[in-house]
């Protein structure tokens, strides 16, 4: 490699390690057909990258989140909670719905996990047939 290149991007990526990954991720970006943010001047990928990194034409820290990203298995989406309906405050009468129903006496039955064992026993499984 360019000792040179090499120790100009030693400014920007203070880690060697760090240097070393980002400039190989960086060269499989080019070699994939990213395109290229300095002159090639006759250079392979890597001194590319490298060139690329030490003239600060790529953000070290975006090619990290990038590096990282391709990287992941699952990649955890932030979906926005799903707000609630706001209530119909108890005052206004509703005259849109004819048949409206008021649900403040529905209540729902509770069950105990012994109730649920002993009622999941008591089920049969279907019989399988042979045929398939």
């Amino acid at each position: 490699m360019a000792r040179v290149t090499v120790e100009d991007c030693i400014d920007k990526v203070e880690n060697r390690f760090e240097l070393v990954l980002l400039a190989a991720h960086r060269a499989r970006m080019i070699s994939s057909g990213s395109p290229l943010t300095v002159e090639r001047d006759n250079d392979k990928n890597p001194v590319v990258a490298l060139r690329e990194i030490a003239e600060q034409t790529v953000s070290p820290e975006d090619m990290k989140e990038d590096l990282i990203h391709s990287l992941q298995k699952f990649v955890e989406v932030d979906e926005p909670e799903a707000e609630a309906v706001p209530m119909v405050p108890s005052g206004q009468q509703q005259t849109t719905q004819v048949n409206a129903v008021d649900d403040s006496a529905v209540e729902f039955d509770r069950m105990s996990e012994e109730d649920l064992l002993r009622g999941l026993e008591g089920l049969v499984p279907p019989e399988r047939s042979d045929d398939v």
